[in-house]
This record gives structure tokens, C-alpha cells and sequence, in this order.
């Protein structure tokens, strides 16, 4: 038999200073929890409720927008005249730059096949709820696996000359190194550099470089794909 325990009743409005006690809530008083010092956030309702605010603001945003000004479409398809370059829709242009550089079953298949499993497989393994720092752990062992993904990357985008990959893959790796190794009297950014996790450097990776291959495809293509000024563009 254990001793009963002591329950006492209190009235309170602060349910995270009494977390485990039952508190009577009076009509003056609110059970809401401030989380502005708190490091963890409900996600019902607060954060639905701010992405549902978002996606409102968003959306007449874009309904003025389309009052004030017309969609930038061109004249009725002519199936006698096929225009060059023929370009994809925006969002496929990025796909549309890669096909320029690899084979179409590589290009069109293949790597995008591969950039989506990565996307939906790789939250799955070692999953860190605290979004503990990429070079937290076993440091030079991941410096070492890195460094040899890389050159492997690099050896293949080389071969096709793909520097429009090449370049930011190299950019971003190199910050991630830079926050590998900080000092004791690294700057503020370096030290952001070190705190940050591997899906951080996955996903700004594959932000940056589908940015840039769309921009390459918007405005540096012209006739017959080839590279021009974004003012020569027809």
C-alpha cells in the first residue's frame, strides 16, 4: 500500500507554472500558454492558426496582384510553328536545364527520381528531435565521408559540365566546413554555421540549386538553348 498522496486544488491562470495540478480556470482568467521564451510551440491552434493567416494574406496578395496586372501568356499554340526555345512552364525549367546537360533517361528520370526519395527518406534517419548540430558528434569521421561524397559529385558533374550544380555544391559544402572547425573566438556566424543540422544543409542545397537552374533557364536561354543575356532573350 502506498501513502495517499496530498492533492490540493488552487486557482491559477498560468498552466505552465502548474503543469501537473488540476486548476480551476474562472471567466477572467485564460488555460492559454505563453510560449514566447518557451522552446517548444503548441501546433494546435498556434501554429495552425498562423499558417492559416499566411495562406489568407497570400492569397489576396495574389488576387490584387492579378487585378493590376495580366499573366504574362503568349498567343494561341500554332502546331504549323514551333517556337524557339521552346521552354517548359517556370517550375519545369530547372528540370528542362538538367536535360540540356545529361542524357534524358538520367536528366529526366533518374536524378529527379533520386532528389525525391532523398527528400522523403533521408528526415527518417537519425532522427534528432533537438536539431542537434550537424558536427556535434563524431566530427572527423563526417569530415572524411564528406569530403569523399563530394569529390565523387564533383568528378561526375565535371564529366558532363554541370558547373551550374558544381558551383553552389562546392559553396555550400565549403560552409559547411567552415562551421566544422570553430574557435574559441569564432564570429556569431560561424558559430550558427556549427549549430546547424544536416537536413538544413540538404535543403538549403537543393533550394539554392533548383533556383539557379531555373533562373538560368528563364532568362539565359535563348534560340536553339543556347547561353545569352537575359537581354537577348526574345
Amino acid at each position: 500500500m502506498t501513502e495517499p498522496k496530498d492533492f490540493t486544488a488552487s486557482m491559477d491562470s498560468d498552466s505552465r507554472r502548474t503543469p501537473v495540478r488540476v486548476a480551476f480556470v474562472t471567466r477572467r482568467t485564460s488555460p492559454q500558454v505563453r510560449t514566447r521564451d518557451d522552446r517548444y510551440v503548441m501546433t494546435y491552434p498556434e501554429v495552425l492558426f498562423r499558417a492559416a493567416v499566411a495562406s489568407e494574406i497570400l492569397l489576396l496578395a495574389l488576387a490584387l496582384v492579378s487585378l493590376f496586372w495580366n499573366a504574362p501568356l503568349e498567343g494561341l499554340a500554332d502546331p504549323m510553328q514551333t517556337p524557339n526555345p521552346a521552354k517548359a512552364p517556370w517550375y519545369f525549367l530547372g528540370l528542362q536545364e538538367l536535360l540540356h546537360y545529361f542524357p534524358p533517361v538520367v536528366g529526366g528520370v533518374l536524378i529527379p527520381t533520386l532528389v525525391v526519395l532523398a527528400l522523403i527518406v533521408i528526415p527518417y534517419f537519425g532522427i534528432n528531435i533537438e536539431a542537434e548540430g550537424f558536427w556535434i558528434r563524431n566530427r572527423d569521421a563526417k569530415v572524411r565521408t564528406l569530403i569523399l561524397v563530394v569529390a565523387l559529385v564533383a568528378v561526375f558533374l565535371s564529366w558532363f559540365k554541370v558547373w551550374a550544380v558544381l558551383i553552389p555544391t562546392v559553396a555550400i559544402v565549403a560552409l559547411t566546413l567552415v562551421g566544422a572547425f570553430p574557435s574559441a573566438h569564432a564570429g556569431a556566424f560561424r558559430r550558427w554555421l556549427h549549430l546547424k543540422p544536416l537536413p538544413f544543409w540538404i535543403m538549403s542545397w537543393f533550394l539554392i540549386v533548383a533556383t539557379i537552374l531555373t533562373l538560368i533557364g528563364t532568362f539565359f536561354r535563348g534560340a536553339g538553348w543556347a547561353l545569352v543575356w537575359p537581354w537577348e532573350v526574345d
